[in-house]
């Protein structure tokens, strides 16, 4: 008989309810209790909801306090020895202590309890703790989640599907850290670690598990030959051990390719496939698949906003039907809809034609059901008519297309993506304008979004404040901003971006071509969620965005102001973006609106534009084979909107939490004047990128970690200098913090930039020091 499956469901609440208890434990005004107390009504409600959509196959123990992986790392009882863990079973104040760090400032250990890294999950804007290993890494039960969650759904009446992070995964995302051994081949470990999954497989069987989903995605990466056989091992392995449990073993994100044998060769009981971002290589898979296999066919996008289109999902569900038989196919999302928002059920702003055209986590579990009617011939036609109206009432909206951008769009030439002049004529004449010392300090832009500050946007917003008070107390929080600035002795300064609500939703509310939800949240990491924009229709600039405010901190002190803008990838990477025409296209007009923000800045005397990338790797293909068309188009969509200015305006960018050694080389293409990123988490390893590169212009290094609320002392600061002073030309460094501090509090942002200012002022001591 065929099914209905899910294979995750968003947990961050319809209102962001996970996000509010959370916190209010982290600032000790809920308890413990309170807190997990908070997660099971969550969970319940999101178990029932998919009951009551007509899922089969409802998965648990994809609830997370914080993250899915840093919940495997606590299960296998994998923790850094610098969080002095006791062995005893793993609590939340653990969890989140290996999540956010320590916040003792002063105490003998801080400097040693940095949280673990953070970096993206695959080519998405969800971001995962990474797990370490060393040599010494031994692995026991340590947590009891995976459980408790199982039987919670029993207790309710729902028979869940618990959901794994399969070994090859896990090790393949983790990371050596291992001082005695930094060679250590983390695939060393897959002795200890395979006994684990076995025993949590059984003790899952005997609490009356059917069915167990192990979630193996990097099958959609290069691997090796000793990546594949290990896949082949462990489940092997399991197999012979959980004999009666089901294992459905599930890959997303992209396609299969050289890994397709191995991973239908698998002895599983069902395989889901990705057939939104893979649906070419279906004819394969249905001509591999063993004859006793299941198949799960994931046709629902589950990283997308836009109705399904019920005819293409269709044809697919045909083919595999006709294939292999409806009894033996399972109607899926393409991946867990962790990467959706909740339900449309609470957007009352959006009008109703854009709103026919949308589909959440909830709707998408109705579009689940509805082609599973449709497949097995057991009703749902009245939503496919209403599916079929949906999607042309799109397609030929008046709304999404644009013929002036789409002509200038074309008009675009080679000479439009470059600068007048190459770097070092930049940098001399950039030095003579923006007189700097050496080591010259900054911040990435954004300063503590404080409860006044939110209070006041959303009084904006509801009409309960006038736009002209509005403006006078952005103004004050400016001016506070800047007098902090010239008080600690910052060198270039940001005016702090107080009128902004998210550095990608503040450009999309000022630009043509976007929408904006109430509720559409997706998380990003932890507690920090955003609201993607909605890209529907072509892109353009009806008027400047950032020039008024930058302006105006420009005119309250001689130092030199930086402007601060986001850039077209990240834009296109952390928007929901329109699937009628290339991502590439979308990107090129993105950054021709940005382009004519930045002229307009320059003619506004700001001297410095920041134009952050942070999205420019996530958006990397998960084939390197395909590496090379996406970066011509990524970094030209930079080019486009930086190359516009004279030699002495100073272009700076920004990334962060990602890896950069494999695409240095685009880095260094885009020609960014200045570039600053994420290293005190990875204890500047994440440097050795530009140092072996030989990165020829200057580089920001951060010196704290800005997602911990701890305050590193200016010894820490002064290692990680040291250590950037020892592989880079000292005239090309800047000091500044990992990222933007507008999740932290002000007292700790200023501690921590007061100790950065004293660092940078000790590395030119020592040098001064050194000369004479």
């Amino acid at each position: 008989m065929a099914l209905s499956g899910n294979l995750g469901f968003p947990r961050i609440g319809a209102k962001r309810e996970l996000k509010k208890a959370t916190e209010s434990y982290w600032k000790g005004e809920l308890s413990g209790e309170e807190l997990k107390k908070a997660g099971s009504e969550l969970r319940k409600a999101n178990w029932q909801t998919q009951k009551e959509a007509g899922i089969d196959l409802i998965p648990s123990n994809d609830f997370s306090f914080y993250d899915q992986m840093l919940d495997m790392s606590c299960l296998l009882g994998n923790v850094p020895p610098r969080f002095k863990w006791d062995g005893n079973n793993i609590d939340l104040d653990v969890l989140f202590l290996m999540a956010r760090g320590s916040k003792e400032e002063g105490s003998d250990h801080a400097s040693q309890t940095f949280a673990c890294e953070m970096t993206k999950w695959f080519d998405t804007n969800y971001h995962y703790i990474v797990p370490e290993f060393s040599q010494d890494t031994n692995f026991k039960i340590s947590s009891s989640k995976i459980f408790d969650e199982f039987q919670e759904a029993l207790d309710a009446g729902i028979k869940t599907k618990p959901v794994l992070i399969g070994p090859l995964t896990y090790l393949t995302l983790g990371k050596i850290q291992d001082k005695d051994n930094p060679n250590f081949d983390r695939f060393e470990l897959f002795g200890k670690l395979l006994p684990l999954y076995v025993e949590i497989l059984q003790k899952l069987e005997a609490q009356g598990a059917e069915w167990v989903q192990i979630d193996e995605p990097v099958l959609s990466l290069d691997l090796t030959d000793e990546q594949r056989s290990l896949a082949k091992s462990a489940f092997e392995t399991f197999a012979s051990s959980v004999p009666n449990l089901k294992i459905l073993a599930a890959n997303y994100f992209g396609d299969l390719r050289d890994n397709l044998q191995t991973f239908l060769g698998l002895p599983v009981n069902a395989f889901h496939v990705d057939c939104v971002r893979a649906a070419g290589e279906l004819d394969q898979v249905l001509s591999q698949l063993p004859a006793d296999k299941l198949l799960s066919v994931g046709v629902v996008d589950g990283r997308n906003i836009w109705k399904n289109d019920f005819e293409q999902s269709l044809a697919i569900l045909e083919k595999a039907k006709a294939a292999i038989g409806e009894d033996r196919l399972i109607v899926s999302p393409s991946c867990s809809l962790v990467h959706s928002p909740v339900t449309l059920r609470n957007e009352a702003k959006l009008d109703d034609e854009l709103k026919n055209w949308l589909a959440f986590a909830e709707e998408k579990l109705t579009e689940v059901t509805s082609l599973f009617q449709l497949i097995t011939g057991q009703g749902g036609q009245e939503a496919l008519e209403a599916n079929k109206a949906a999607n042309e009432s799109r397609r030929s909206s008046s709304r999404i297309h644009n013929n002036a951008v789409k002509d200038r769009s074309n008009a675009v030439t080679e000479a439009d993506l470059k600068r007048d002049s190459e770097f070092t004529s930049r940098q001399t004449a950039q030095r003579e304008k923006i007189k700097l010392p050496l080591f010259p300090t900054t911040t990435i832009g954004s300063f503590p979004q404080t409860k006044e500050v939110r209070s006041n946007r959303a009084k904006l917003k509801k009409g309960e404040l006038s736009a002209e008070d509005y403006d006078t107390f952005v103004k004050d929080e400016i001016k506070k901003a800047v007098d902090f600035q010239e008080e600690v002795g910052i060198d270039m300064f940001v005016h702090g971006e107080f009128e902004r609500n998210d550095m990608v939703e503040y450009f999309g509310e000022n630009l043509e071509g976007f929408a904006f939800t109430q509720f559409g949240w997706v998380q990003s990491y932890g507690s920090r969620y955003v609201k993607p924009p909605v890209i529907f229709g072509d892109v353009s600039r009806p008027k400047p965005m950032t020039v008024y405010y930058s302006s105006f901190a420009q005119t309250l002190t001689d130092k030199p102001m930086k402007g601060m803008l986001t850039g077209p990838v990240t834009i296109l990477q952390w928007s929901f973006v329109r699937n009628d025409q290339p991502r590439s296209e979308t990107a090129k007009q993105i950054g021709l609106a940005i382009r004519d923000e930045v002229q307009d800045l320059e003619a506004a005397n700001i001297a410095a534009i920041q134009i952050d990338e942070p999205a420019l790797r996530e958006g990397l293909p998960l084939r390197r084979d395909d590496w090379k068309d996406y970066l011509k188009w990524a970094v030209d969509a930079f080019r486009l909107c930086s190359s516009g200015v004279k030699d002495d305006t100073q272009i700076h960018t920004h990334m962060c939490y990602a890896e950069f050694n494999d695409i240095i080389q685009a880095i260094a293409d885009l020609d960014a004047d200045v570039i600053s990123i994420e290293t005190s988490r990875s204890n500047m390893e994440l440097l050795e990128a530009f140092v072996n590169f030989k990165y020829p212009n200057e580089v920001g290094p951060g010196v704290f970690d800005i997602h911990s609320p701890r305050v590193p002392e200016v010894t820490e600061m002064d290692q990680l200098l040291q250590k950037a002073e020892d592989v880079l030309p000292i005239q090309n460094i800047w000091v500044n913090p990992d990222c933007g501090l507008k999740t932290r509090q002000w007292p700790e942002v200023k501690e921590a930039l007061k100790n950065m200012v004293l660092s940078a002022k000790n590395l030119r001591e020592s040098q001064s020091a050194a000369k004479s």
